[in-house]
C-alpha cells in the first residue's frame, strides 16, 4: 500500500528538492511537505533536521577527503574547523584559502589561525571565524555561547 500511494502522491503532489509554491502559495518541499513558517505545524521535525544535518556532514567528509588527501590525517577539532567552514562557504569555496591549507597540511596550526583572521571571511563573520581561528590553534573544540 505505501509503495502504490508514495507512487500516487509523488504523481499528484509532484516533487522538488528546492521550495515551491503549491497551488495555494505556501512554501513546500519534496513531496508535498508545507514548510511556510506562516502556517502552524509546518516544517521539518527535530529527527529529520537531524537526519539532513547527519547526510551533510558525511558529504562534505567525503568531498573533503577527495579534495584535500591529507585531511583524514587531522585531529577532529582541526578536521572540525575545515568541515564548519565548508557548511558556510561551500567546499569550492574553502579551497580558495590556499596558503592556509597549506599551513594546516603541514602542521602550522598557529599560523594558519592567524591567516584565518586576515581573510574576507573574517571580516563577514567574526566571531564564527575567531572560534574556528581558536580551535585550529589549540585543537579544542569551540561552540558558540549558549549552545
Amino acid at each position: 500500500m505505501k509503495q502504490e500511494l508514495t507512487r500516487q502522491l509523488r504523481g499528484d503532489e509532484g516533487v522538488s528538492a528546492t521550495v515551491y509554491k503549491d497551488h495555494l502559495g505556501w512554501d513546500t518541499i519534496g513531496v508535498g511537505r508545507l514548510v511556510d513558517k506562516r502556517k502552524p505545524g509546518a516544517g521539518l521535525r527535530g529527527h529529520e533536521i537531524d537526519y539532513l544535518l547527519r547526510n551533510d556532514i558525511d558529504d562534505r567528509i567525503e568531498a573533503l577527503t577527495r579534495q584535500l588527501p591529507w585531511f583524514q590525517t587531522l585531529d577532529d577539532a582541526r578536521k572540525g574547523v575545515l568541515l564548519n567552514m565548508s557548511f558556510q562557504m561551500g567546499v569550492d569555496g574553502l579551497l580558495g584559502f590556499k596558503n592556509t591549507l597549506a599551513m594546516i597540511r603541514d602542521g602550522k596550526y598557529q599560523m594558519a589561525s592567524e591567516a584565518m583572521l586576515q581573510s574576507k571571511w573574517a571580516t563577514q563573520t567574526p566571531e564564527r571565524a575567531k572560534r574556528m581561528s581558536d580551535q585550529m590553534k589549540t585543537g579544542q573544540w569551540q561552540y558558540t555561547p549558549g549552545t
